[in-house]
């Protein structure tokens, strides 16, 4: 047990991150508040409730551990790993600090389900749980980036091709997801890919400096062909 402790010692900073995490998040969902910001949208209106991404919105709780396990027991580059904690860790304690100086709350959930199926039930079962309030930024859209960031930027699964088109549809399903659901507003989301986007360009600067690179090799390269021509 010692000897496992001690090679996997690295592995307990996001475990004791996410007690501290979560000892936060439930004060601010028990605090008083004399008032919340109501932060809908009307471009929320022109997405329509739907039940059944139900799924891949509670698929974000394992997609986050199982790779975040993965970093830790089986990818032995130790870089990346902190890579990914350092990551989620800062868009986690943006998160809080927003939540705490900014009260929010959202107005969107419906009244009455469309429809009555199994999936409404896991929708009703989900909104008894988690209060619609401090919702900005979204933490499911936040994380499930920089999830995916991580596994794309992963030397191991490089050559994994089935892995990174997976994340990419998983991520892209639990973005959708918060709004299908009612969950966040189009605004939370922006916010969390912004804030997700700051976190690629700061942790992964060799990453976003060889992409942007190629993005202007090949304007280079589009603008002189059309010289030619």
């Amino acid at each position: 047990m010692a000897q496992f402790i001690k090679k996997y010692k690295h592995g307990l900073i996001i475990l004791a991150y996410a007690i501290v995490y979560l000892m936060f998040f439930g004060y601010l969902e028990h605090r008083t508040v004399r008032g919340f910001h109501v932060i809908d949208t009307v471009f929320d209106d022109y997405i329509p409730f739907c039940e059944y991404f139900i799924v891949p919105y509670l698929l974000w709780f394992p997609y986050q551990i199982v790779t975040v396990l993965f970093f830790i027991f089986k990818n032995k580059n130790k870089k990346e790993y902190y890579q990914l904690i350092l990551n989620m860790m800062m868009g986690m304690t943006v998160f809080l600090i927003v939540s705490y100086v900014y009260p929010n709350v959202l107005h969107l959930r419906p009244s009455e389900f469309p429809r009555e199926n199994v999936f409404t039930d896991m929708v009703k079962w989900l909104y008894q749980t988690d209060t619609p309030t401090n919702v900005l930024p979204s933490i499911h859209v936040f994380n499930s980036l920089a999830v995916h960031m991580s596994l794309t930027n992963c030397e191991a699964l490089r050559d994994h091709k089935r892995v990174r088109y997976g994340s990419l549809v998983l991520t892209l399903l639990i973005i959708m997801s918060t709004m299908f659901l009612k969950q966040h507003s189009v605004i939370d989301v922006c916010c969390g890919a912004t804030l997700a986007l700051f976190g690629y360009l700061f942790f992964y600067p060799q990453k976003a400096g060889d992409e942007a690179r190629d993005v202007a090799v090949e304007r280079i390269g589009r603008n002189n062909r059309r010289k030619r021509y």
